[in-house]
């Protein structure tokens, strides 16, 4: 497991790398890729109720996920909509990442010397979720660098992870 995590770790610091030096790309592809994301999400979940595997409520997101994704698709601009909502959301996601890496920093600041590092990346990620729902226009011309920001970030949590993960693991279990 504390390999896979180093690996993941590297992974995801290139992938940020390539994010940051096309934002502007990223940006516009976002929309495109959480369309998809909510038909198959919609798809998927018409296909669970068919089976009668869920309730009249995830049957009813499910097709609405379906059409907002195909009137996302087949009208002009419907993907720059699903972008602007995606501005909000990223700004969302850094303060809830954010809020969970200083926590989990704390949590295991008896077996982690590099706990400290996860709470300044933590705070950093809260400040810049906060700024990015303070100036929405610029985190619209900026969202590809911080998607980017955030990849490395995870990345070098992941890396730092899977160095600690054995004592970490020894630590739970004699809890």
């Amino acid at each position: 497991m504390a390999v896979l995590g180093i690996i993941f770790g590297v992974l995801m610091i290139f992938m940020g790398i390539s994010l940051m030096c096309t934002p502007v790309a990223t940006f516009l592809s976002a929309g495109y890729f959480i369309t998809i994301m909510l038909l198959v999400y919609g798809v998927m979940g018409i296909v669970k109720a068919c089976q009668k595997r869920s309730n009249v409520f995830d049957t009813v997101m499910s097709v609405l996920a379906v059409i907002v994704g195909i009137i996302a698709l087949v009208r002009p601009g419907g993907t720059l909509v699903i972008d602007g909502m995606l501005l909000y959301m990223v700004a969302f996601w850094f303060v809830l990442r954010g809020i969970f890496a200083v926590v989990v920093a704390v949590k295991t600041k008896e077996v982690n010397r590099l706990w400290v590092l996860g709470v300044i990346i933590g705070i950093l990620s809260v400040i810049l979720g906060i700024y990015s729902f303070a100036h929405p226009m610029v985190t619209a011309i900026t969202t590809g660098i911080l998607i980017g920001l955030y990849f490395v970030e995870s990345g070098i949590d992941m890396i730092v992870f899977g160095t600690t993960f054995k004592k970490i693991e020894d630590a739970v279990k004699s809890e």
